[in-house]
């Protein structure tokens, strides 16, 4: 999970305010201003430091979605400028869990700077019917996200991107007086200055001022706590090599323990809308683990954010990725695999966005990046929401198929190991299709009752 609007410090109800002050300044409408320059040789391009400069692509946020952006654009041959707000490396809250989509999504030739190798899970229900279930291969790894952010930062330099950060953008516009012509956005950062682009792709975060511009609109909103427990040796000896993931208490939530040599990472999530009871099931899941005597080194909270399904994804010149578009798992609210994926092909379709001589091609390439998005993770989302609502409704009924139905455990080995989806699984599992179907049959019918 990840998300730019953290909340360090969590208290009771953390993670839930400050959420709505990055939604501001969305921009104008796009349009054509006046001194259009249809061949688009505008005043722009004098290269490097011109007062003029434009950049065929700047990518807005170096999370894993934006820093993939800009790695897919530059080595595409294209200028690019990755813009970051905070100086890196730098914490973001997030389990750090890689599965097989996210390390199939990376880099050629990227080395994950893992701090464990997961063969084993232990499940249980709010502390209850615990059973560990293991895999004679690896599951997923883990990561620090300063570290590993970093590491595909300097892969996206590499491959040829300018990365300024401490930048923070404040609005992105596409007509108006600091828009030369109608293949040009401009980006204007916080200190007031404005940076010209071809195409622009937001990666800001679940609170993105691009993805406001562009008119995202969530689904689901949830919280969630996180904190980062240095423990010692012999307790991180105890952890090695396995994770918890405990059904919890709220509907729809869960908590889990990551190990990372000699700090465990615990978290849960759940609903936005009770952040008194999200903290209680905190504390009272560090007590459970025998935790609660060591000090955490960093305590957090975020929002996570699944889009509409019909929500954009592009406006005019601008695409967004990751959780600036709403892009994750709904049901395990995983996104870093979402991110990559999705700002890799946000990156490939910006070129061809700022290739475009015209607004009718350069809406014919973000519909193509539209679609690319719903066949794939659009896809997979559909089914995660369907999961979730499975998982609100019988807990405990998933627990005992995942702990005591083999095919089902091994279900869950081959999606975190990247060998199948859960699109996938439904698709070619009859059973797993029969139950979904008979799930949407029971709802389609509770609606009708209620007359929605």
């Amino acid at each position: 999970m990840s998300s730019d609007d953290d909340v360090r410090d969590a208290g009771a109800g953390a993670g839930e305010a400050g959420d709505a002050g990055a939604e501001a300044g969305a921009g104008a409408e796009p349009g054509a201003g006046p001194g259009a320059d249809p061949a688009g040789q505008g005043a722009g391009d004098e290269g490097a430091g011109g007062a003029g400069e434009v950049w065929d692509v700047v990518v807005v946020g170096a999370g894993p979605a934006g820093s993939s952006a800009a790695y897919a654009a530059a080595t595409a041959g294209r200028r690019v400028l990755l813009l970051e707000k905070a100086e890196l490396p730098r914490y973001k809250t997030c389990g750090g869990g890689i599965i097989g989509p996210s390390r199939d999504a990376l880099p050629p030739g990227f080395v994950l700077p893992l701090k464990d190798r997961i063969h084993a899970v232990t499940f249980s229900m709010d502390g209850r019917l615990a059973r560990t279930r293991r895999s004679k291969h690896m599951l997923f790894g883990l990561i620090n996200r300063p570290e590993f952010d970093a590491g595909l930062v300097a892969e996206a330099e590499k491959a040829g991107a300018t990365v300024r950060t401490g930048t923070a953008v404040s609005r992105v516009e596409q007509h108006g007086s600091a828009v030369p012509d109608r293949r040009t956005v401009a980006v204007v950062l916080a200190d007031g200055e404005t940076v010209l682009a071809r195409a622009v792709v937001g990666a800001d975060g679940s609170a993105s001022r691009i993805g406001a511009h562009v008119g995202v609109e969530m689904d689901q909103v949830d919280l969630g706590l996180e904190a980062e427990i240095p423990v010692p040796a012999t307790v991180a000896e105890d952890w090695k090599g396995r994770v918890l993931i405990d059904w919890g208490p709220l509907p729809g939530s869960y908590g889990w323990v990551f190990p990372k040599g000699d700090t465990l990472t615990v978290g849960v999530i759940s609903a936005k809308g009770d952040g008194a009871a999200t903290k209680r099931y905190l504390d009272d899941f560090i007590a459970r683990l025998g935790l609660a005597g060591f000090e955490p080194a960093v305590s957090s909270g975020h929002l996570t954010r699944c889009r509409k399904p019909d929500s954009p994804l592009s406006r005019g010149r601008v695409l967004v990725a990751g959780d600036a578009a709403g892009l994750l798992e709904p049901w395990t609210r995983e996104g870093i695999s979402f991110a990559l994926r999705s700002g890799r092909l946000a990156g490939e379709w910006a070129v061809k966005i700022a290739e475009a001589q015209d607004a009718v091609d350069a809406r014919r390439q973000a519909l193509n990046y539209a679609f690319a998005v719903k066949a794939g993770l659009g896809v997979e989302m559909g089914v995660g929401k369907r999961m979730l609502t499975v998982f609100e409704a019988r807990p405990g009924l998933l627990h005992a198929a995942i702990t005591g139905f083999r095919p089902a455990w091994r279900a869950f080995a081959r999606i975190t190991r990247g060998a199948t989806t859960l699109a996938d699984l439904v698709r070619t599992y009859p059973l797993a299709r029969k139950a979904l179907h008979a799930l949407d049959a029971r709802q389609a019918a509770a609606r009708k009752a209620d007359g929605t």
